[in-house]
């Protein structure tokens, strides 16, 4: 199976166990977390992993998943009832249950977006200081971190999941780094206040995105070696986990 036809299966099951774990989302209207969630999972995913877009239609016995009839009630019901019957296992239900918390954690990113285009709006307008130039580098870090995370998902590479929580606590010192010029920008000047409090919310904002790249780098070791690694420090060592690719 090639890494997009991987993608779209995975993020299918995020669509389907979404309305599983959800009771309040539905297939249509502005509250969807079923549909909507797997359609910007699935489109985001493909700006991070080359060659991830498949086109094609997700059929349930016969009917298409994204007509306007389809029940939600009625869709979860057959969700359970198909994993009830086939009860997976191993590696199939890791998938599964990684499959449902990384939905959480891309959504979350996507608050997270949200918040840092509003902050950045709100520092705009209250005015610019130089410390701005600091942040760049948070954003490529945070960024390639959660481009790293996916594709370790997708390719089960406990190797490039390993290089994502390597790169947590450099994240983390930068985000303390940029507090530190902002604070003292604060204290000699005093009506660069408003700018330098929305630039540290943004700060925090892609240190949050790392937190959760980080979250889904863990969920691969998870998946592939069946390890719970939250606890540990920087996933599991190599002589344990045979690192992979």
């Amino acid at each position: 199976m090639t890494a997009g036809k991987r993608l779209f299966a995975l993020a299918t099951g995020v669509a389907l166990l979404a309305c599983v774990v959800d009771e309040q989302s539905t297939i249509n209207g502005a509250g969807a977390t079923g549909k909507s969630t797997f359609l910007r999972t699935l489109n985001r995913m493909n700006d991070v992993i080359p060659g991830a877009r498949e086109k094609g239609k997700i059929m349930i016995d016969g009917k298409h998943l994204y007509a306007s009839d389809v029940d939600p009630v009625a869709l979860r019901r057959d969700v359970v009832k198909l994993l009830a019957l086939h009860q997976p296992v191993a590696i199939d239900l890791r998938m599964i249950v990684a499959a449902i918390k990384i939905n959480a954690d891309l959504e979350r990113i996507g608050d997270l977006a949200v918040n840092i285009a509003e902050a950045a709006r709100r520092y705009f307008s209250a005015g610019t200081v130089p410390e701005q130039q600091l942040l760049p580098r948070m954003s490529e870090i945070a960024e390639a971190m959660l481009a790293d995370a996916l594709n370790a998902f997708i390719t089960n590479s406990l190797r490039t999941a390993q290089a994502v929580l390597e790169r947590d606590d450099t994240l983390d010192s930068l985000r303390d780094q940029v507090n530190r010029r902002l604070v003292d920008l604060m204290r000699h000047t005093p009506d660069a206040l408003s700018s330098a409090l929305e630039l540290m919310l943004i700060a925090r904002h892609l240190e949050r995105t790392g937190d959760h790249a980080t979250n889904i780098a863990e969920d691969v070791f998870f998946v592939v070696a069946g390890e719970d690694i939250r606890h540990q420090m920087l996933g599991i060592p190599e002589a344990k986990s045979g690192l992979n690719g």
